[in-house]
């Protein structure tokens, strides 16, 4: 497999790097990570100059190698991350292009690639835990409509988003993946409830979102009804597959300053402490390098992430707790500063082998459908 990049594509990198050299030092600051609605307008504006520039449709109309390539360079420039625009760009956007209709791409994905709509993701429920299969939320055919109750949980940027991605059961008697569809739910619709959860890095960009006899028009509804297990798992195949590309990036990043903060603080002279950055800044690597498999995978599958995407996620999950595990080392005391650089990252790295499918999902989706083991009971 040829993982090196063509003439034109690292053509797109230059001009891109030029670019972000360019409009990068004109960016106000950032937003207190307290106040959503304006980090909300701040990650919007920043789409919008994407969108201006023509860098918008990276995510979904360009090659998986220009969309690896972007992502690489976007990171390393230190340019905002999408931010309220993560599902909308990286899973609901991606999910329509590659399985709404003709009606649906021209409603949703314009606003979304010129930073006008934020979309959140209504996935999880409080009983299902890991088992999405399991989902509760009733969605029952009336006329024109689904008239929608139930709950979910840990939905990403609710209290800030115009529409959810949404999945529901309108078949209690169908087996459990059959009875599924995937709705676009607009978030000002009578009857929705947003109540934010703080994390525990004190952050609040997860909410638990109530409803109560939604409305929700039988138009909004990507693929076939029953159908949206399917939908489903295209959705997770970019949120596993080219989603922690940029954090990818960031970890290399990360390992060469802590590389500095320990000659400086000392801690340099621990050769266990050295062994272990190491053996990460190897980790990384490897991981750097199936990335780009997985991106040439897909790109010789018509665009949509393959299962290969469980086995990078599986291993990133780790690898980043233990990167932030080894920073503690080298920062020591300090560590327990909220202050500090990479404390805050260390709380949040403890959700990533929960976060887009638990670690023990994956390990099944690598044992069932790569290695072709027999399915638990």
């Amino acid at each position: 497999m040829d993982l090196s990049y063509t003439p034109e594509e690292e053509d797109f990198r230059e001009r891109l790097r030029e670019w972000l050299g360019k409009v990068l030092p004109t960016l106000p600051p950032k937003p207190s990570p307290e106040d959503w609605p304006a980090r909300r307008a701040y990650d919007l504006g920043w789409q919008r100059m994407l969108y201006d520039a023509g860098y918008a449709d990276v995510h979904w109309d360009a090659s998986p190698t220009m969309r690896l390539i972007f992502l690489e360079e976007t990171e390393k420039a230190g340019a905002p991350y999408v931010g309220a625009n993560f599902v909308g760009l990286l899973h609901a956007g991606p999910t329509i292009a590659a399985e709404g209709t003709a009606g649906q791409r021209a409603r949703w994905l314009p606003p979304i690639l010129r930073g006008e709509e934020v979309w959140c993701q209504g996935f999880s429920e409080p009983d299902a835990g890991s088992d999405l299969a399991a989902l509760r939320t009733r969605a029952c055919r009336d006329g024109d409509d689904y008239v929608v109750s139930g709950s979910k949980i840990w939905t990403s940027h609710a209290e800030v988003a115009d529409w959810c991605e949404l999945l529901v059961r309108t078949d209690p008697t169908a087996p459990r993946h059959r009875g599924i569809t995937w709705l676009a739910m607009p978030m000002d619709a009578p009857g929705i409830t947003v109540r934010p959860l703080r994390t525990l890095a004190g952050s609040a960009e997860f909410a638990e979102v109530f409803l109560d006899d939604v409305r929700v028009p039988v138009a909004n509804r990507v693929g076939d009804e029953n159908d949206g297990w399917r939908v489903t798992m295209v959705t997770l195949s970019f949120e596993r597959g080219t989603a922690f590309v940029g954090e990818v990036v960031a970890g290399r990043r990360v390992l060469g300053e802590l590389a500095r903060q320990a000659r400086a603080n000392g801690r340099w002279d621990d050769a266990v402490l050295r062994r272990r950055l190491g053996r990460l800044n190897a980790e990384f690597r490897a991981l750097w390098r199936l990335t780009q498999w997985n991106v040439s995978e897909a790109e010789a599958s018509g665009g949509v992430p393959g299962v290969g995407g469980s086995v990078f996620k599986l291993r990133y999950s780790h690898a980043r707790q233990e990167l932030y595990d080894a920073t503690a080392d080298v920062l020591g005391a300090e560590s327990l500063d909220l202050d500090r650089p990479w404390v805050l990252d260390r709380l949040s790295s403890l959700s990533y082998t929960i976060a887009a499918g638990t670690s023990q999902i994956q390990h099944s989706i690598v044992a069932e459908r790569i290695l072709g083991l027999p399915k638990g009971r």
